[in-house]
């Protein structure tokens, strides 16, 4: 298969087969094949990283679907001497996991570690230098200014980013301080917002939006997928920047795509809803998300039915906890749902107009 695809766009999952990757709200089912040619490139990944033969790995991200944290704890067994998938756990859980593990790497989300940091410190009284961690993997988010310097300085620890591919959440590159070095040639690239075509190095200044050509996949090895993934660039750059925005029909809140249209979808098959407006904010050291939602009778503003209707709708929808508030003005006039990123991460819907 050939071309450019988007999220949206991806071939349907019933003729996928293999080792499925299966969204949340299951609008986008990716294969992995036999999975082998995933775990190699995750390995090759983890091992340019730093990860060593003689270090021991926690992976604490969420396998709700898409099944990232088995695939690294998998892909970390080949390089290192023992690796196990936790899953996020609540930070007792995990801080008791790292100490049973005898952890030397730790894989989290930014904001993950930045609670858990929080946590150690405000909660259970203990010196992050106590757990003796080598080093952290960031992974899945956008992280706030000075995290990596903050996490260095308060665990001890090297710290280095991971790109994972958000289509198949294999990890494809690694950074420090600067920009990310992919394991391979050819994997990762850069692209207009509005147009099909990759840019030449040295880049241009302006947005521009990571591309990934999954050479190593058996059936789109001649795809390019857009990613959702935006950098600023200053213009005389030759590699890719850390990301500083998203882009397109998902948001990223706590390490994992919302469909902005299924949000909709789900939301039009209940009556009385005119408006909403999804609100994304990043005030502590996670993510939170709230749907503001505006009903065109007043009889529903007050009833707590309604609400748990909507409340339920995206729990089925998204393992991610959304909370939900009605405002108290009622408007007849339906007009399409928004979003608002407080974080300052997502640019919006249309890549064309924002190119």
């Amino acid at each position: 298969m050939s071309g450019w695809l988007t999220r949206s766009a991806f071939p349907a999952g019933r003729r996928a087969t293999g080792l499925l990757q299966v969204s949340p709200e299951g609008g986008m089912v990716a294969s992995l094949g036999d999975g082998e040619a995933a775990a190699e490139l995750a390995a090759e990944t983890l091992r340019a990283a730093g990860v060593t033969a003689s270090d021991r790995v926690v992976v604490a991200l969420n396998d709700d679907g898409e099944a990232a944290g088995a695939l690294l704890a998998r892909a970390a067994a080949r390089v290192a001497e023992a690796a196990a998938s936790t899953g996020p756990r609540g930070r007792v859980r995990l801080h008791a996991a790292l100490e049973a593990v005898g952890a030397t790497t730790l894989v989290i989300t930014p904001t993950g570690a930045m609670d858990l940091l929080a946590r150690l410190h405000l909660e259970f009284l203990l010196d992050p230098l106590d757990l003796e961690l080598d080093r952290i993997l960031l992974v899945g988010e956008i992280a706030s200014p000075g995290t990596a310097a903050q996490l260095a300085a308060e665990f001890g620890a090297q710290v280095r980013e991971l790109y994972a591919d958000p289509c198949f959440g294999v990890p494809v590159a690694w950074r420090g301080d600067g920009a990310f070095t992919p394991v391979r040639d050819g994997l990762l690239a850069l692209a207009p917002l509005g147009k099909d075509a990759r840019l030449d190095a040295p880049y241009p200044a302006g947005l521009a939006e990571i591309v990934v050509t999954p050479a190593w996949h058996p059936d789109l090895g001649g795809t390019v997928l857009r990613t959702g993934h935006v950098v600023r660039l200053d213009g005389g750059e030759d590699a890719i920047p850390a990301v500083a925005h998203t882009v397109g029909d998902h948001v990223l809140v706590r390490g994992r795509w919302l469909s902005v249209p299924a949000v909709g979808a789900a939301l039009a098959r209940i009556d009385g809803v005119s408006r909403w407006d999804l609100r994304v904010t990043r005030a502590g050291t996670l993510d939170a998300a709230a749907l503001h939602v505006t009903f065109a009778r007043d009889t529903l503003v007050r009833n707590p039915m309604w609400k748990g209707r909507i409340t339920e709708a995206l729990r089925a929808l998204t393992p991610v906890a959304v909370e939900v508030a009605v405002e108290p003005d009622v408007v007849g006039e339906r007009r399409p749902g928004t979003v608002t990123d407080a974080r300052g991460h997502h640019l919006g819907r249309d890549r064309a107009a924002l190119g």
